[in-house]
């Protein structure tokens, strides 16, 4: 079990269960605070609150659907991107296997709670002088920073190439 194989499989499977676990903790951290209180609004900043909003849709509560067809079509296509994520796990570079372990845990914790809760509690609510940002949570942080950063290395990339 000590083969170089298993050590980076081990490595990425570490952090997708990491992210996964800190996604689980902070949510049902905020469901059971939900659950004790009946307006659940408690501002940490000037500009951060946390609040439960209950989201069907895709990231960001965008695209909710009240229609179980198309709940349940969403939810089969993350799973089929979950799966090609997988794959390019495999196939990666060190440093991009640490970008689709962090997408991929995130992933993960948001779908279970499709499947579990039939919508993702999102609970960070950012905000500015009455303006406010879309809901999100620990999942979305770490599925936006290993998207934007891969995007961000192949704007990059591309350059050096020219």
């Amino acid at each position: 079990m000590n083969s170089p194989i298993f050590k980076k499989i081990a490595t990425n499977l570490s952090l997708v269960i990491l992210v996964f676990l800190l996604d689980r903790v902070t949510k049902m951290y905020v469901i059971n605070l939900a659950d004790n209180f009946t307006d659940l609004n408690i501002p940490l900043t000037n500009f951060i609150n946390i609040i439960l909003v209950w989201n069907s849709g895709i990231g960001f509560g965008l695209f909710q659907f009240d229609e179980t067809i198309a709940y349940n079509i969403i939810t089969t296509l993350i799973l089929i991107i979950n799966l090609i994520i997988i794959y390019l796990l495999f196939i990666s570079d060190y440093f991009h296997k640490i970008l689709f372990s962090m997408i991929l845990g995130g992933s993960l914790g948001n779908f279970y709670d499709r499947v579990y809760y039939s919508a993702v509690p999102d609970f960070i609510d950012l905000n500015y002088n009455g303006y406010h940002w879309f809901v999100f949570n620990v999942a979305d942080i770490f599925i936006s920073i290993g998207i934007f950063t891969l995007i961000f290395i192949e704007i990059f990339k591309k350059k050096n190439e020219k």
